[in-house]
């Protein structure tokens, strides 16, 4: 989400006072029995201690937005291992792992779009729009009038809000898309990382060599487990810091677009925010939006093992 340079402080502040106050928050109920359907729905998601194993270390630290001075209290990677073998036998991982090096790191940099990578797009929309998740999805914005039943024209309106391009940057060409911003990763003024809620892109980038973990961000009660799905975290990346990031972990792409897909197309706000009760965390869903597409897209962490109960 684009800052304006004298204020960028301000959603950061923000951000830490809704961190810390999630019981003041009311849940919306319809979302979260939509969500937690598709939960239930998302055989592909991968089990902690069985298919992925993460090792937390240590509390990150507060530092602003835009600073390179960090500390770092996790001197392991955040991933131990991941069973590729099963994300690369699964048709929705496999074809979204095709995806994540089709775009410009830096927005400013145009995108060229190939052949290919259109095709790649739609064979990973082709698969996600096979799985029960997404045709549960479906099924939910036919009854709520804000997709059609047609399959071909649903697809349409997924590659438009996640796939178009669009300028995220005044300067340049089209730089950016929902999909490069929230599961890919973008650089800003080659100061500040921008998206990258994914995990299996956080785990391959980790693997590189490319991001490094610096640790969990959590309430001093509330502190995460080695098999909690939903994560808040800081890491640097190609040289950036990003201080608070939060994504879930293990769950499948098609889990993923469902949920901001629903929350996308259920709203017309240029940023909608749900605090959801999902599994046994409580989120706040967030989704901004540029134009008719997705700008971003993440769950911001409130509470985690029923503690908000």
């Amino acid at each position: 989400m684009a800052r304006g340079y004298d204020f960028g402080w301000i959603p950061v502040l923000l951000s830490l006072f809704t961190l810390t106050d999630a019981s003041s928050q009311t849940v919306n109920q319809e979302l979260s029995n939509i969500f937690n359907e598709l939960w239930k729905l998302d055989v592909n998601r991968m089990e902690p201690l069985t298919n992925y194993n993460i090792s937390l270390q240590g509390k990150a630290g507060y530092i602003p937005q835009g600073s390179t001075n960090v500390v770092d209290h996790a001197s392991s990677p955040l991933f131990v291992n991941v069973d590729e073998a099963k994300l690369s036998s699964i048709t929705t991982y496999a074809r979204f792992m095709k995806l994540l090096d089709n775009y410009e790191r830096s927005t400013g940099v145009a995108e060229r779009v190939t052949a290919e990578e259109v095709t790649e797009n739609n064979s990973f929309l082709d698969a996600i729009l096979e799985t029960a998740v997404m045709k549960r999805a479906h099924q939910y914005l036919i009854g709520k009038g804000k997709s059609r039943s047609d399959l071909r024209q649903f697809k349409s309106q997924l590659y438009y809000m996640w796939f178009r391009l669009y300028h995220r940057e005044r300067n340049g060409g089209e730089d950016s898309s929902g999909f490069e911003h929230v599961f890919v990763g973008e650089t800003k003024f080659g100061r500040e990382i921008m998206g990258l809620h994914n995990w299996v892109q956080f785990y391959l980038q980790e693997k590189q060599n490319l991001l490094d973990y610096k640790g969990y961000k959590a309430r001093a009660n509330d502190v995460p487990d080695a098999d909690d799905h939903v994560l808040n975290v800081q890491f640097s990346w190609h040289g950036l810091v990003k201080p608070v990031a939060s994504a879930f972990v293990g769950v499948s792409p098609e889990f993923e677009m469902a949920v901001f897909t629903i929350l996308f197309l259920t709203s017309t706000e240029k940023t909608t925010t749900a605090v959801v009760n999902l599994d046994e965390y409580q989120l706040e869903m967030v989704v901004h939006r540029h134009g008719r597409c997705i700008g971003t897209a993440y769950p911001k962490l409130l509470s985690s093992n029923n503690r908000h109960m």
